[in-house]
């Protein structure tokens, strides 16, 4: 009886463990968690970093947050227990996604910040951004030479919750600042939504009808400006600066609609997220927490070059 009951007990335990522990040969799996996919820039971002890690042989699926770090938690919950293998993340909050970091770092996973950071130094394993204040510095520069030391503006603020939002502005209020002709006559969250913007733009004129300039702190919040503007016959006397590089932005500067923007890599991030996750893989634990990405200034100067 002992000899069948040792035999039994240790099927069970080969049974626990063969069924608990990943194959060998099958891939591992890395999961992209984008804070929304309601914005082209970040379906952009999603799309490549997915795209990378299938080129680097691995198995990839997207996540969408929706701008919610509730949703955000209820992703991390599903592919922690789902079995991935790697994280390459695009937070939703900068103080409200650590949590869900820990989470995954706690079960082992490796998370990867993409364009977006947290406030910690001891969760992500790397962060990949944009350098976004110095890229602001630039926008600041140009605005002033734009406005030629003078005038009356608005700034369109990201998500609060979002470092990149107050990186933007302090970059850009750290020059633009400097110039007391220059006035905000006000300063409103846009959550980097378009349509938000617009209707943020809309009211904001309702209060200051002789604008002379808009900074938003991001491209599709440029965008909502600028539909504010030409819905009130404005588009053409009030100067319009974004952040991101995005598309329709690069053709509206092409067409002298948006004096310029911030152009950011979004693939570059992409890349090096995917690659960090593949050494990982392979070994590789000395990876830097932060690792900046230079933003470019695009204006007619030279869009000829986008």
């Amino acid at each position: 009886m002992k000899i069948r009951s040792l035999a039994l007990l240790l099927l069970t335990v080969i049974f626990v463990f063969g069924c608990s522990s990943k194959d060998k040969s099958e891939k591992p799996k890395i999961a992209v968690v984008v804070s929304t996919l309601n914005n082209p820039w970040f379906v952009m971002l999603a799309e490549s970093a997915a795209k990378n890690a299938e080129k680097l042989g691995y198995e990839a699926k997207i996540f969408d947050s929706q701008n919610n770090p509730a949703v955000e938690s209820d992703n991390f919950e599903n592919l922690i227990s789902s079995g991935y293998d790697a994280i390459l993340l695009n937070p939703t909050d900068s103080d409200g996604s650590i949590s869900n970091v820990l989470k995954a770092k706690t079960a082992g996973i490796p998370v990867f910040c993409m364009d977006r950071e947290i406030n910690a130094d001891d969760a992500a394993t790397s962060q990949i951004l944009s350098d976004n204040y110095s890229g602001c510095v630039s926008i600041g520069i140009e605005f002033v030479k734009e406005l030629k030391e003078k005038g009356n503006y608005v700034e369109i603020l990201g998500l609060v919750g979002d470092n990149n939002t107050w990186a933007r502005s302090g970059g850009f209020h750290s020059v633009v600042d400097k110039f007391p002709n220059l006035k905000m006559v006000a300063q409103q969250s846009g959550n980097f939504d378009r349509n938000k913007a617009m209707e943020v733009l809309e009211t904001i004129m309702q209060a200051n009808p002789d604008i002379d300039a808009v900074f938003c702190g991001n491209d599709a919040m440029a965008m909502g400006a600028f539909q504010a503007l030409q819905s009130a016959g404005k588009a053409y006397k009030v100067k319009i600066f974004g952040f991101d590089g995005a598309g329709d932005v690069i053709e509206k500067i092409r067409e002298k609609k948006i004096v310029a923007t911030g152009m950011q890599f979004p693939l570059i991030m992409a890349e090096t997220a995917a690659k960090y996750a593949d050494e990982y893989f392979k070994g590789r634990r000395d990876f830097p927490q932060r690792v900046p990405v230079e933003v470019e200034l695009v204006n007619a100067a030279n869009i000829k070059d986008y």
